[in-house]
């Protein structure tokens, strides 16, 4: 487009462009940017305070802010160069940014812990409600502590409790991350034990009790932890672990955990913990009917796509799901079985097709919804 058009392109050009700059802003993780000390004073009061103040900021050819990394200043660079002025503008174009960049994956944890600081979670926050996707979708086990307050972990818990969302973490290392992040309020020591007496789930395999866990001020971590336990579903998590590992802590109130022992003694005996480990599906707690649905996205379809249940216990990677005796295996209208393949449904060869796989423990039986559709249950 020839220049003259189009102011909002025309400005375009002079973000971060070194050819019509004249001032550098350095960042935290040490990139420079590049800006036009005019234009970035008319549009930000703290940029026009900063750059005349008379200061040396005023004559200098560069400016820092230690605690702003490059990806963030980025799209506020973007942005104060835009005509648009108005608050929906600026958050359309965060949105826009946020789910076509790799920012929700390298940012959000923080993120989360300013914002919600700031404003309550509720459904009409749209940016809040990503922000906390976005770490849903992280495993805690990769959030370094220190990214991730105690009220952003809060906003996280919460928005996730007994709801049917895409969540990345088991519920033995939801407890275990936000146990050693209270203890991190109270005391390096209180840290530094809690660290080393609570392995990842990966690390238990034979969960051995060990007498005396004394915690350096294990009543101020109880006490840190709070605002977390009632958000933390203790159900989830395998009696074993609640036995040996974490009831002898003393940090989590002892009718909690009498609670989550009664709960699994009334469920028939039923392996809860192997079904439901993380979370992502209901539970019923009056009538402990055992279903679980789960939402599948065929972003692009392939020459078959294949979608399905089948036990992890003796499961062949090599052969084929539907062809081994657990597994119930649903592909382009056709389902499968050991027993027999038969027709189902009209196929879903399409992009962006919605498949919702239905399993009830109770009854044995699995459906399938295609884009909405629900089609009729198949027995064991």
């Amino acid at each position: 487009m020839t220049r003259g058009y189009s102011l909002e392109q025309d400005l375009r050009l002079l973000v971060n462009n070194p050819k019509y700059s004249d001032i550098e802003i350095l960042c935290e993780d040490g990139k420079k940017l590049h800006g036009c000390r005019a234009i970035l004073a008319a549009r930000s009061e703290v940029f026009d305070r900063l750059f005349y103040n008379g200061m040396k900021e005023s004559y200098e050819n560069k400016i820092s802010f230690p605690k702003i990394n490059s990806a963030g200043m980025e799209i506020i660079l973007e942005y104060i160069y835009q005509v648009y002025f108005q608050l929906s503008d600026l958050q359309d174009f965060i949105f826009k940014t946020f789910k076509n960049t790799n920012f929700a994956k390298n940012y959000s944890p923080e993120l989360l812990s300013k914002i919600s600081e700031k404003m309550p979670l509720t459904e009409d926050n749209v940016l809040l409600n990503l922000l906390v996707e976005a770490v849903a979708n992280i495993s805690l086990n990769n959030i370094k502590f220190g990214r991730l307050s105690i009220t952003g972990l809060k906003c996280l818990l919460s928005y996730i409790y007994e709801k049917e969302k895409p969540f990345a973490t088991p519920e033995y290392e939801v407890f275990r991350y936000s146990a050693i992040l209270a203890a991190k309020q109270v005391s390096n020591d209180a840290h530094k034990t809690l660290t080393k007496l609570l392995p990842t789930l990966e690390k238990i395999e034979n969960p051995i009790k060990v007498k005396n866990k004394f915690i350096t001020d294990h009543r101020k971590v109880g006490k840190e932890l709070e605002p977390l336990i009632k958000f933390i579903d203790f159900r989830r998590i395998k009696v074993q672990i609640l036995a040996d590992i974490i009831e002898p802590l003393e940090i989590v109130p002892d009718k909690i955990i009498s609670n989550a022992y009664r709960y699994i003694a009334l469920s028939n005996n039923l392996n809860l913990n192997n079904l439901i480990n993380t979370r992502g599906t209901s539970i019923n707690e009056i009538d402990y009917v055992w279903t679980f649905k789960w939402d599948v996205i065929i972003k692009k379809n392939c020459s078959w796509s294949w979608v399905g249940v089948c036990a992890s216990k003796n499961f062949d990677y090599q052969t084929f799901a539907g062809n081994q005796p657990t597994g119930w295996v649903f592909g382009s209208g056709c389902l499968y079985n050991p027993a027999s393949g038969f027709y189902y449904c009209p196929s879903f060869h399409e992009d962006g097709a919605r498949i919702t796989v239905y399993l009830d423990m109770n009854k044995r039986t699995c459906a399938f919804t295609v884009n909405g559709k629900k089609y009729r249950e198949v027995s064991e």
